[in-house]
């Protein structure tokens, strides 16, 4: 997998004319390089001015917005087919009446029919009821005048579709399309793969994923009958049905079949959209695992959570964006001051961080710069050259007039925080930590683990230890290792674990074995979707169902073609980040070794370099991209002729502040990144050595609170190696940690003074938590029943007593065997006698 920490820190390159050492030339500048830095100047003032994004973050987005990217731009003709292939079937049957003029039973018989005519040799014939199929489970549209008309007609067909045992005959073609190995050795031999080599794949999984997503949303009017179908619907994918895997696993197995280029003509996007639909109906969206993890805490008997983690984050408000001026003099590792004092404007570098993140504070335009002497300094990195030209890009124009967005506040305007969101966290090992050095200082030794003896220390010791012990908080993931290292020490006396049979925990026994490979998988097809990855020839194809079978020959099909490619790779990035979100916090919840044993195949499949990799372009264009022509969206294409291709009807349609599908993926990719680095040192460093902290605070550009959260956590765990030099010029940056962030007491996060922040042995710790997951798997998962724990028999006579089945011809060999294997053996009387 490609490595993105070789493109450094900076994502733009360094003025032309300008130098990384500072010197006087910078104010001779070409006319061109002073316009390129206007240019860049007026680019970054604009993302100042950017507004609060109005973003509700959640499980998905609206109904027909998450309908409408099932299909591509190009697949639009195809509406039109399947509509013919329903009326002409449709007329065969029923004379007079159409599909919305039938009563229930009359519309059930039609579909018993269609079913039936399903199971027909010929794959053409097949394929067209498939279509009468797909055109009912899309809403009748042709007799519908409304979008919302097309919309409720889908779902109520779904419904129907479902009760009539629809999913489990689309499910047999699903199995029967995968196994077709006419379809992949054809495919192989092509040159170019397109849309028409996967009509049937298409057809097949837009059918299964309508019926899921119709019927996985929930609303107040449902009949008592369509809840009891969602409720069985949501049983039959969660559990192994007539001896066959969960539905999830096939997906999964499609999706590596894929990647390995066996079937390189998969609609992979398809695939990925109802897996990820899947996961979210049989385990549960956001809000069912809170009231998940509430109800387990109590089931464990610990106490209730202090707030709820997701009205918080509604409840924050996004910072001031930072000025562009946070990405000039932007350094991973600050230089040592002998060469900042040989740096034109370094003073200036420091202060200009002061405007960052802070919206109570006014800029001082005139602050000047101390004269400083020119000193050669050494060729830089690739990080330090970007920051180097972004220096010399801020030198040419020292008085930058303020963007509106940081005119002084008025008194009306600025709302002081009153306190801060979060409720602080004590662990019992930072506990422990404290008293053992207290201990040390105080009395000169330790105690182990005892926290209550507080003897011998001074009375301020006291009451610190009573303040951590009211902000002690113990997770499930605490008690389930406490738990598990119990079970490992007394394996007879604690007897058999006793695993409930949940939907999480039958999709990750299906899933252990070849967990590797679907990470990598899902890795590989998110590598080729990022929008920062170059083609090359040995990367995967996922756009064979975007294609069309022939290419544009005008400039607007290719605008069209283009867009199409655009959004195809949007949706992709959307459905791999939210389903590996959910199966994260899912495994977390139902067991911590679950949790680590999935990051761990992320990271050692290079998650975090690429999830890294992804984020080093300019984010605020990614989240604000309008990759989509709103004519062209279903239900609206259905409805409506469809409009002459022309420029503006391809850039018609709402004018949306942002994307929402980018910057769900965006804070997907930084809620992963963080499970992954949480309390982990070694992948901390990760974050380090691939110098994240310049390609992160780039992302606070985007004025939305969610986001600024997940990238203000991540910054918080790496300050203690960044060094005090970039903490001094971040002191903004640390303010708004300060103020967004969850304290956890006895953390010096913002000094680099913890114990964690020395050398560790990182190696160490990743194996000695693979250990622990290999134990975990192996004892629950390897052992045979009753093979390991089964009775033994001592009574010498019972034993000798047993009657053996022997071979038939045994009684011939007998004394032959008898020399060989006793006879023979030379027997050591004292090492018997040694040994006993």
């Amino acid at each position: 997998m490609e490595d993105p920490a070789a493109s450094g820190a900076g994502s733009q390159p360094a003025n032309g004319n300008g130098n990384g050492n500072g010197g006087g030339k910078g104010k001779q500048a070409a006319p061109k390089g002073r316009e390129t830095f206007r240019s860049q100047r007026r680019e970054s003032e604009g993302s100042v001015d950017c507004p609060t994004l109005e973003f509700e973050y959640g499980d998905a987005d609206v109904h027909a917005a998450e309908l409408s990217e099932l299909y591509s731009y190009t697949e639009n003709p195809e509406f039109t087919t399947n509509r013919r292939c329903f009326e002409e079937d449709f007329k065969t049957q029923v004379q007079g009446k159409e599909w919305l003029e039938l009563e229930e039973d009359a519309q059930k018989t039609y579909v018993m029919g269609l079913l039936d005519r399903l199971e027909v040799v010929s794959r053409e014939r097949r394929l067209k009821v498939a279509r009468a199929v797909l055109y009912l489970a899309q809403g009748t549209f042709g007799e519908c005048d409304s979008e919302v008309d097309v919309l409720h007609w889908s779902r109520y067909n779904c419904f129907l579709l479902y009760q009539m045992g629809t999913f489990s005959a689309f499910l047999e073609l699903l199995h029967m399309e995968i196994d077709n190995s006419q379809a992949c050795s054809s495919a192989l031999r092509k040159p170019a793969i397109s849309i028409a080599d996967s009509t049937e794949l298409r057809v097949l999984l837009s059918v299964l994923y309508l019926m899921v997503e119709n019927i996985r949303l929930e609303r107040e009017t449902d009949s008592c009958g369509w809840r009891t179908a969602r409720e069985t619907f949501r049983t039959e994918l969660s559990f192994s049905m007539h001896n066959e895997e969960p539905f999830a696993l096939l997906l999964f197995s499609m999706v590596t079949k894929f990647c390995s280029g066996l079937a390189p003509h998969f609609p992979i996007k398809k695939v990925l959209l109802l897996l990820w639909k899947v996961v979210m109906f049989t385990l549960g969206g956001f809000e069912h695992l809170q009231a998940l993890k509430i109800q387990k805490r109590a089931e464990l008997g610990l106490p209730p959570l202090a707030e709820d983690s997701i009205q918080v984050v509604k409840s924050m408000r996004a910072a001031s964006p930072p000025s562009y001026t946070l990405d000039l003099g932007e350094s991973q590792l600050a230089p040592p001051p002998s060469k900042l004092r040989g740096r034109r404007g370094s003073r200036r570098q420091l202060l200009t961080k002061q405007d960052s993140l802070d919206i109570y504070n006014e800029r001082d335009l005139f602050k000047t710069e101390e004269p400083t002497t020119e000193e050669e300094e050494e060729p830089a990195g690739d990080g330090e050259r970007a920051l180097d030209g972004e220096l010399d890009l801020l030198e040419q124009d020292p008085l930058v007039p303020p963007p509106p967005s940081q005119a002084p506040l008025s008194a009306e305007q600025v709302a002081f925080p009153k306190g801060l969101p979060w409720a602080p966290k004590v662990r019992q090992k930072d506990i422990e930590h404290f008293l053992e050095l207290s201990r040390n200082k105080f009395i000169g030794f330790t105690l182990g683990q005892d926290t209550d003896t507080l003897v011998g220390l001074p009375r301020p010791i006291h009451e610190s230890v009573k303040t951590l012990k009211q902000h002690k908080y113990i997770s499930i993931a605490d008690v389930q290792i406490k738990n598990e290292e119990e079970l490992e020490k007394c394996p007879m006396s604690l007897g058999e674990e006793v695993v409930p049979e949940t939907p999480c925990e039958i999709l990750y026994q299906g899933m252990l074995y070849s967990l590797p490979q679907y990470m990598i998988a899902l890795l590989k097809i998110l590598l080729a979707a990022a929008p920062t990855s170059k083609a090359k020839t040995d990367s995967i194809n996922i756009l064979a169902d975007v294609l069309p079978e022939e290419m544009p020959i005008t400039v607007l099909q290719s605008m069209k073609l283009g867009i199409d490619v655009n959004r195809h790779k949007e949706i992709i990035v959307k459905s791999i980040s939210a389903l590996l979100l959910l199966l994260l916090k899912h495994f977390k919840l139902n067991h911590i070794y679950q949790f680590e044993y999935v990051s761990q195949h992320l990271v050692f499949a290079n998650c975090i370099p690429l999830i890294l990799k992804f984020f080093n372009q300019n984010i605020l264009s990614y989240i604000t991209a309008k990759n989509s022509i709103s004519v062209l969206d279903y239900p609206c294409c259905t409805i409506q002729d469809l409009p002459e291709l022309t420029t503006e009807s391809l850039e018609a349609g709402e004018n949306n502040q942002f994307c929402w599908r980018n910057l769900f993926s965006c804070i997907n990719l930084l809620r992963l990144l963080n499970k992954l680095t949480k309390w982990k040192h070694s992948r901390t460093m990760m974050l380090v050595v691939f110098k994240s902290a310049p390609i992160l605070k780039r992302a606070l550009k985007v004025k939305q609170a969610m986001l600024q959260l997940y990238v203000l956590k991540l910054l918080k765990i790496q300050t203690k190696y960044l060094g005090r030099q970039w903490r001094k010029s971040n002191m903004k940056t640390m303010s708004a940690i300060y103020q967004k962030v969850r304290h956890r007491m006895n953390d010096d996060w913002a000094y680099g003074n913890d114990i964690d922040a020395r050398p560790w042995d990182f190696q160490a710790e990743e194996c000695t938590l693979r250990a622990n997951i290999e134990a975990f798997n192996s004892r629950r998962y390897d052992r045979p029943q009753d093979s390991e724990f089964s009775p033994v028999d001592n009574c010498l006579q019972s034993v000798l007593g047993q009657r053996l089945d022997l071979p038939e011809d045994f009684h011939y060999s007998y004394e032959i065997w008898l020399e060989r294997e006793v006879f023979s053996q030379p027997i050591c009387w004292e090492e018997l006698l040694q040994n006993h």
